[in-house]
């Protein structure tokens, strides 16, 4: 029972402190959380978290499945690149216009909560590789083994962390923006520099491979 709950708070405590860098989804959650409701951010946040749970027992099937699909995951990075500069581009110009209630593209649409995080987290299949180097080291140490009931107690773990950095950035975000009287077109500023930033890595990481 011991080794389960270790297993449970290292797959959270990976996740959470994985969540808490500034990037693209914890951005947009608190995006949300702020200009929209607290629901709707749970939603996305949700979305985020079961996309992520997916990529993690896809991880734990071993490095011999990723490689058998590099192809895919080449072309899902370029899909992220033209994802993430265009609605970077789109904050930017939301920002730039006049009227401070102007939404950007991510927020402008009647695009369901869940299904916006789904997408978003689907199209970021760097996550696989990382929770392949996490599981890895957690079997080098003998806290995760085979096993359904192991690759549960971890997956759960992950999720709760997931949900919990994210949670950070909602409710977090939405103090901060209060207590800076910090306006949308300041927030579409921030949220467009994220977003322009990530496209340009995630460019960078994808020229540098072969197909």
């Amino acid at each position: 029972m011991f080794s389960l709950l270790s297993l449970f708070a290292a797959g959270l405590v990976i996740s959470f402190l994985g969540s808490l860098p500034l990037g693209t989804l914890n951005m947009a959650a608190m995006q949300i959380g702020v200009q929209e409701s607290t629901r709707r951010a749970l939603l996305f946040a949700l979305g985020v978290a079961i996309v992520e749970l997916i990529y993690v027992r896809l991880s734990l099937k071993g490095v011999d499945w990723i490689m058998a699909n590099q192809k895919v995951f080449y072309w899902m990075e370029w899909a992220t690149v033209v994802l993430f500069s265009v609605l970077g581009i789109s904050s930017l110009l939301a920002a730039r216009r006049q009227g401070t209630q102007k939404k950007n593209l991510l927020l402008d649409n009647t695009v369901n909560r869940f299904w916006l995080g789904v997408t978003m987290s689907a199209v970021n299949p760097v996550q696989i590789p990382f929770w392949f180097m996490w599981s890895s080291y957690l079997f080098s140490v003998k806290l995760l083994q085979s096993g359904s009931l192991y690759f549960n107690v971890y997956t759960a773990g992950i999720g709760v962390g997931t949900v919990a950095g994210l949670l950070l950035f909602i409710f977090g975000g939405r103090w901060l923006v209060r207590r800076l009287n910090t306006g949308q077109r300041t927030l579409n500023f921030l949220v467009g520099g994220v977003f322009i930033i990530s496209a340009i890595v995630q460019l960078v990481r994808v020229l540098g491979k072969r197909v």
